[in-house]
């Protein structure tokens, strides 16, 4: 056998774990959640998704879960571009500070995370009675939806700017020069150097970014004690509730929920297309 077909082979053979591991907490989750969708007390049907968006309340469930996503997804990109940009600029150990700070609180969320937030911007919280009582702060609830998009930014913004900060090696000082010399402003540079170079990486980051906030649980749960009408949250509730068990229509909500993130995703690479074909 030569040396090529061997390595194909050997390569396929490492391949096989990831595959396995992938087919079997993957795709067969996710093909039982599909067919346990379909299956209601009056059989085999679309009755659970004709449910869920036949009630009030779970549309809303859907609203809210798209909403604080879209806010808390846009907020950190747009912060995250400007931290990793302002990194490229500062001293070495400082950027080597900073991005192993992001990286420890990229991991920080669930519990102590929604602990945290209580205890500086709750009700009764320290930044809170301290911004009130300066005459800064007039109302401000943090379990409330504006309360939930600010928590879901602060874990957002790190690992916004993990994933962003690599990107910007993409941009050469000479084009920045060239630029200038042909009398290009900054905000010219931007439009047409940086940010179409830079547009791959700042879609694909905020569809992780939006994946990571549609299927965020702990935290709100920690903070609101499941009382926050959020997809996650109804889904948690169907499947481990004692009052409202109804696990096929948790299964449907669940699917409109990997609906929402495919449908996200598919705009994603259509716009790449685009952009692909119009650098062409």
């Amino acid at each position: 056998m030569s040396d090529a077909p061997r390595g194909k082979w050997l390569a396929a053979l490492l391949l096989l774990p990831f595959a396995v591991f992938f087919i079997v907490f993957q795709l067969a989750p996710l093909a039982w959640v599909a067919i346990s969708s379909l299956q209601s007390a009056d059989g085999w049907g679309l009755a659970n998704f004709a449910k869920a968006f036949s009630s009030r309340f779970y549309r809303q469930a859907m609203q809210f879960s798209l909403e604080i996503s879209l806010w808390s997804s846009v907020i950190g990109l747009v912060i995250a571009v400007l931290g990793s940009y302002s990194l490229r600029q500062v001293d070495s150990r400082l950027r080597n500070f900073v991005t192993s700070f992001a990286n420890m609180t990229s991991n920080f969320a669930g519990v102590p995370l929604a602990f945290a937030f209580i205890i500086l911007l709750g009700f009764n919280g320290a930044i809170t009675l301290l911004l009130k009582q300066s005459g800064l702060l007039a109302d401000f609830n943090l379990y409330s939806k504006v309360g939930l998009i600010v928590v879901y930014t602060y874990f957002q913004i790190p690992l916004g700017v993990l994933l962003l900060y690599p990107a910007f090696d993409a941009l050469k000082d000479d084009w920045r020069d060239a630029a200038a010399l042909l009398g290009a402003s900054a905000w010219q540079y931007w439009r047409r150097i940086g940010l179409p170079v830079l547009m791959p990486a700042l879609l694909g980051t905020f569809v992780i970014l939006l994946a990571n906030a549609l299927g965020a649980y702990a935290t709100v749960y920690a903070l609101t004690t499941g009382n926050f009408n959020v997809l996650p949250i109804r889904i948690a509730a169907m499947v481990a509730g004692d009052i409202s068990l109804d696990p096929n229509l948790a299964s449907a909500l669940a699917i409109i929920l990997v609906v929402m993130m495919g449908l996200v995703t598919v705009v994603h690479q259509w716009i790449l297309r685009r952009s692909y074909h119009g650098r062409r």
